[in-house]
């Protein structure tokens, strides 16, 4: 039975994506661009739109990868422009297109994609520093799902929010519905295309079950692989929580040094990321242990098997997928800004919370706290006050996202925002 509360797609099933932008810049005047990202995020669509006059080469044909493995420098020399799909699976390649770039630097040459964050494997960190720019795809955005730019980061620097948004109102509804939908089914493309909820945890579990196969085992040597699915489901009920090491590993009897490396692997394929805590030399009664969270809300809902009518009964696993939710926007949102900003939480000695802080290099901050509620009150902003009070003037704002349709002012600098604006 059709799901009522999935999001459908675009005529063509095809969302045009922000990135696009920044990637044809790059290939304007560096000779390597890498989209990085998960599998089954949209990078060969994104990256398809740029095939013209380029060979298309795809290390999941596998006559293709045999080759990349044992000549991968013949394979290179072969290409003159080229778009060259899932690297990671091949990473000497690597090394043979530095050699190549180093003989011909015309801007442009290759357009790589990887389902792993292949600047973090220790053979091939350093081999095209300087040649290479890197761009991180996610799944789909808010604001590609509408259509609309971008703009979050901006209007929060600025404080330049409307009173309300036709965007934000269909985000908002008085039962949550379009927000739950929007959290539960998440940004994949193939995720969102299934329309009932059963298809899409079928979906999930097909999904992972293929990455353990192929990527895990591409990137790392890990022992036990039936672990992995284990550990994600360890780490999917732990969202929004802090990184707990011995609690996680006791649940799968994995020692701390065995786990940080299973951790590892999970975020080199873009599924889950620890949030580091924030904090500055001067001050020292913070709390330093990450929080968890994965890439796409979506996916760890469906590890939870949560559905919308679970709302009202799980409050607090609905709060977490909420924040998770917003946390791979906010992911998104930086990806697009020319600004490298840092994203972290803050949680003091006191228990005094606040779920995101964005810093810049200029060490200006913009806190954001989620409420999964459609009324915000005073008390909201305990934590964002604390903040303000400890940065100073380095704090430019704090928001609570909340499921309303009107931006709302409480007190300077502060402001209650809908979660549509994300």
């Amino acid at each position: 039975m059709n799901d009522p509360a999935a999001p459908s797609s675009p005529p063509g099933g095809l969302f045009a994506r922000h990135l696009a932008g920044p990637v044809g810049i790059a290939l304007q005047d560096t000779p390597a661009v890498l989209v990085n990202g998960p599998r089954q995020c949209g990078k060969t669509t994104l990256v398809k739109q740029f095939a013209q006059g380029r060979t298309y080469l795809t290390m999941d044909d596998p006559a293709v990868l045999d080759t990349a493995l044992h000549d991968p420098v013949g394979l290179v020399r072969r290409l003159d422009r080229a778009i060259i799909d899932e690297i990671q699976r091949a990473p000497r390649l690597l090394l043979a297109l530095k050699m190549s770039i180093d003989e011909d630097r015309r801007p442009g040459r290759f357009l790589l994609t990887g389902s792993a964050n292949i600047l973090s494997l220790p053979q091939i960190a350093d081999s095209l520093a300087g040649r290479m720019e890197v761009h991180t795809l996610l799944p789909l955005s808010q604001s590609e799902l509408q259509g609309r730019p971008s703009d979050f980061l901006q209007r929060a620097q600025a404080q330049d929010w409307p009173i309300s948004s036709p965007a934000w109102a269909a985000s908002a509804g008085a039962d949550q519905g379009s927000m739950v939908a929007n959290a539960l089914v998440g940004g994949y493309p193939e995720m969102r295309a299934r329309t009932s909820l059963a298809r899409r945890q079928s979906w999930a579990k097909a999904y992972i079950q293929t990455l353990v196969e192929r990527d895990v085992q591409d990137i790392a040597q890990v022992e036990h692989l039936s672990q992995i699915p284990r550990l994600l489901d360890a780490v999917a009920a732990h969202c929004g929580q802090l990184f707990n090491a011995s609690q996680i590993g006791g649940q799968l009897l994995l020692d701390t040094r065995t786990l940080d490396k299973y951790m590892g692997v999970l975020e080199k394929i873009f599924l889950v990321a620890r949030l580091p805590a924030w904090g500055r030399h001067e001050y020292n009664r913070l709390v330093k242990t990450p929080k968890l969270h994965f890439l796409d809300a979506g996916l760890q809902a469906s590890l939870m098997r949560l559905t919308p009518a679970m709302l009202i009964t799980h409050r607090q696993r609905w709060g977490a997928t909420l924040e998770t939710w917003v946390y791979a926007e906010l992911r998104k949102a930086l990806a697009l800004s020319d600004e490298q900003w840092y994203l972290s939480y803050y949680r003091d000695k006191d228990q005094v919370e606040v779920d995101f802080v964005l810093e810049n290099p200029q060490r200006q901050l913009i806190g954001i706290e989620v409420k999964a509620a459609a009324t915000v009150q005073a008390q909201d902003f305990k934590g964002l006050r604390r903040l303000k009070a400890q940065t100073g003037a380095d704090f430019l704002t704090g928001i609570v996202l909340y499921d309303g349709a009107r931006a709302l002012p409480f007190g300077e600098g502060l402001w209650a925002i809908p979660l549509g604006a994300v």
